[in-house]
């Protein structure tokens, strides 16, 4: 079990190492969250529920319109926004981003992360 927590934070310290995030989680499909780093207090058992359902609800909204491979959702707000991306078939990134942040290459590296992951676990 020391292996998987090790590899667990390993992935959570690579996410936050991406320009632009500021908080992040490593969830499983069904909503548990594996791994964290908040910058903020939350309701974290219901984050990654909520988080789960997003992604699989816009997986299933897609494939409703013909969508191919949809892989990752974005929640924008104000001043910041959450990415939601798929991170293999057990887990999936919730990262939350400065309002500043460069959205295309954010993305892009946490797209390398969560293939990774995918690979990986």
């Amino acid at each position: 079990m020391g292996m998987l927590k090790d590899k667990i934070a390993a992935f959570i310290e690579k996410i936050r190492a991406v320009d632009g995030v500021t908080s992040c989680a490593l969830v499983s499909r069904d909503g548990i969250i594996a791994g964290k780093y908040f910058d903020r207090d939350l309701n974290e058992p219901w984050f990654g529920a909520l988080a789960a359902t997003i992604l699989a609800s816009s997986e299933s909204a897609g494939n409703l319109v013909g969508m191919k491979s949809l892989g990752s959702v974005s929640v924008l707000g104000a001043d910041s926004s959450m990415l939601i991306m798929g991170a293999g078939d057990h887990f999936l990134i919730a990262a939350l981003l400065k309002g500043d942040a460069q959205k295309e290459e954010t993305s892009s590296q946490i797209h390398a992360v969560a293939a990774e992951i995918g690979q990986v676990m």
